[in-house]
């Protein structure tokens, strides 16, 4: 009878040993539910903020590139007008230089034969006050 004790009182305190250890179980799987759902719900709020932020990047993204487009067209623009006014200006200064050469040349023209009137001028000059000086002396013997 007295093993019989031992035995049913070693039984008993078995079972509320595993009767504690079944209700720490189950605590510990209710915590650990509770804690895997929070886990769950925290990563798809995570996800969802990073499919907002891949959003909103992708979208600045497309608008930067439109706009990279944008001054890349205008670049490529401008070049061709910068080209276009190059050739203007090359076309303008090498007229201009011709019609300068050819006005300096008439210039020089001009004034080579301004320079030969005046000489033509200067002898002829010359020559009728010699002729005047005659025609003076000339009066004079005769008065």
């Amino acid at each position: 009878l007295s093993a019989s004790l031992v035995v049913y009182e070693h039984r008993s305190r078995l079972e509320r040993s595993l009767q504690k250890e079944r209700g720490e179980h189950k605590k510990t799987k209710e915590d650990f539910l509770v804690y895997k759902l929070e886990a769950q719900e925290a990563l798809n709020k995570e996800k969802q903020d990073s499919m907002n932020r891949y959003g909103a990047l992708s979208s600045q993204h497309k608008i930067l590139k439109n706009q990279h487009d944008d001054v890349k067209k205008q670049l490529l623009d401008l070049q061709l007008q910068h080209n276009s006014l190059k050739l203007e200006h090359r076309k303008a200064l090498e007229t201009h230089s011709q019609k300068y050469a050819q006005l300096q040349q008439e210039k020089d023209s001009e004034v080579a034969n301004l320079q030969d009137t005046v000489y033509k001028l200067r002898e002829e000059s010359k020559l009728l006050r010699k002729a005047h000086q005659e025609v003076h002396s000339q009066l004079l013997n005769a008065q």
